[in-house]
């Protein structure tokens, strides 16, 4: 039976360790700023939106919010982004996504200042990220890292789980987690393959790896009969069904042959919120 990969115990660990931080700097009159841009009322974005926000204040940190009316035009949020880069109380700034349809994600991330890119999505920092070999490397260039794939790269190494070696599968090849995550665990020294919709023999790949990220969004897409014993799984999907949130793995039948895994609610989703945060004390520390 396999042990729980504990994102909400995790993060709950790194946040006290960014409040010594936070208390560090406003000793020196500084205080870490996080600005949210929201466009539109999705319902799930203004939920974890309103989560940040909430994270930020209990650290101690300043929270700018930026809520936009749907019809916003592709300049007025680019307008906004900018105001905020000038704005010398913001070191980190976020643009939730997805933006309404009209409107193009890409513009918008390149328009936030590279040094307070809380999300870690710039193609200037995950440029430098691709260029680096090591994880050493990356901690000293001092980028901030895409928050999903950081936060299971730290739920790998605070549970001492083995990466150096190892064969990773990942399942999904997104800009947000895939390809990012596969970056920083090559860095670690692990053999990484990418899997995707179009994989052939795609149960027998991922059969064959000692850690297997998943993040399709696909409820249930992977099952016991794709998990060799005593891999670890992590599980990235979440998806709302009429039985409530699940995520990409069929935990239950999984977790059985597995050595680690992650939950949904309460694995990835924690840990992204807590990478959040770190970038954005890292940036005000600088």
């Amino acid at each position: 039976m396999a042990k729980i990969l504990d994102g909400k115990k995790i993060s709950t660990e790194i946040l006290n360790e960014l409040k010594i931080r936070i208390e560090r700097l406003r000793k020196k009159n500084i205080v870490p700023g996080l600005a949210t841009v929201l466009v539109g009322k999705d319902p799930a974005s203004q939920v974890y939106v309103s989560q940040k926000i909430k994270k930020c204040e209990s650290l101690g940190m300043n929270s700018l919010h930026r809520p936009l009316p749907p019809n916003t035009s592709q300049s007025q949020l680019q307008n906004v982004i900018q105001d905020l880069n000038q704005n010398p109380e913001v070191h980190g700034i976020i643009v939730q996504l997805p933006l309404p349809e009209a409107l193009d994600p890409e513009p918008a991330i390149i328009q936030i200042d590279p040094k307070k890119d809380a999300d870690g999505l710039h193609p200037y920092n995950q440029g430098i990220m691709g260029r680096l070999k090591t994880w050493d490397e990356i901690l000293k260039s001092g980028i901030p890292l895409p928050c999903t794939p950081a936060g299971i790269i730290q739920l790998l190494l605070r549970e001492k789980i083995p990466i150096d070696g190892k064969h990773v599968v990942i399942v999904g090849r997104s800009s947000l987690v895939g390809k990012p995550v596969a970056q920083l665990l090559l860095s670690l020294n692990a053999t990484v393959t990418m899997a995707h919709s179009k994989t052939q023999n795609i149960e027998s790949l991922c059969k064959s790896a000692d850690i297997l990220v998943v993040a399709l969004g696909k409820a249930h897409f992977l099952k016991a009969s794709a998990v060799k014993q005593g891999a670890v799984v992590i599980d990235v999907g979440i998806t709302r069904t009429s039985e409530g949130l699940k995520g990409d793995v069929d935990f239950e039948e999984v977790k059985k042959g597995a050595s680690w895994i992650t939950p949904v609610p309460g694995g990835v989703g924690p840990m992204t919120v807590a990478m959040l945060l770190s970038n954005t004390v890292a940036a005000a520390e600088k």
